[in-house]
């Protein structure tokens, strides 16, 4: 069993506060008040933040420090069309072997989908939608898939508040993940992508007026 290391366990910890708002978009990162708040030194500390500022979620501003950032549309759109990519081949990957073992997963997540729309339950929706797509690419088995997904659900996890107000009725999104499940347990690879395609500009256009998720040239 492969054990984190402390500056990979602080960056999760980081990343994750980042994703669900805890520490705001803009906000700028002191090294010595995390460091006594998270009860770490420094040093891994230090590293932690270097490897979200290479994965983008931090930008260093000269003489000023480290911020987190804050998410443009056109970034949004990027960062759409990036998980599009990704999830895209972690299905096709999936589907060289079988899919309906995925599919039976993601169904279950599903369910705890349907039931926090039953409920109203916005913020457990959005843990259960991050929760599917990251079972989705974990499923592939790719270790460079996932690391830039885990990212990109990162940035996702930033824009989920102004998402989940822009459904009318919770139960769209339940059914949009439930349809890309069955397409994984058929077999459907072109259906999977068309579903994943049709998903990622829905969300899109729900959150910047614009629908760019796929590349003009797919």
């Amino acid at each position: 069993m492969v054990r984190e290391s402390t500056p990979s366990i602080i960056a999760g910890k980081l990343r994750t506060a980042i994703g669900r708002g805890q520490i705001q978009p803009g906000a700028q990162l002191g090294e010595a008040e995390l460091a006594k708040e998270l009860g770490v030194s420094r040093g891994p500390l230090r590293e932690a933040m270097q490897r979200l500022t290479q994965e983008g979620l931090l930008i260093s501003i000269r003489n000023r420090g480290l911020f987190v950032i804050t998410m443009t549309d056109e970034e949004v759109r990027d960062m759409y069309v990036a998980r599009t990519a990704v999830e895209r081949a972690a299905a096709e990957l999936i589907l060289q072997n079988d899919g309906k073992d995925v599919a039976v997963r993601l169904l279950q997540v599903v369910k705890a989908m349907k039931k926090a729309a039953d409920k109203g339950d916005l913020d457990a929706m959005s843990e259960a939608d991050m929760e599917y797509h990251a079972t989705l690419v974990a499923a592939a088995e790719s270790t460079r898939l996932t690391r830039m997904h885990n990212t990109l659900l990162t940035e996702t996890r930033m824009c989920l508040t102004a998402l989940e107000k822009k459904y009318p009725d919770p139960h769209t999104r339940v059914a949009e993940h439930h349809a890309i499940a069955e397409a994984l347990a058929d077999g459907d690879v072109d259906r999977v992508g068309k579903l994943l395609i049709s998903h990622m500009e829905d969300a899109l256009e729900r959150l910047t007026g614009a629908s760019e998720a796929e590349p003009a040239s797919a």
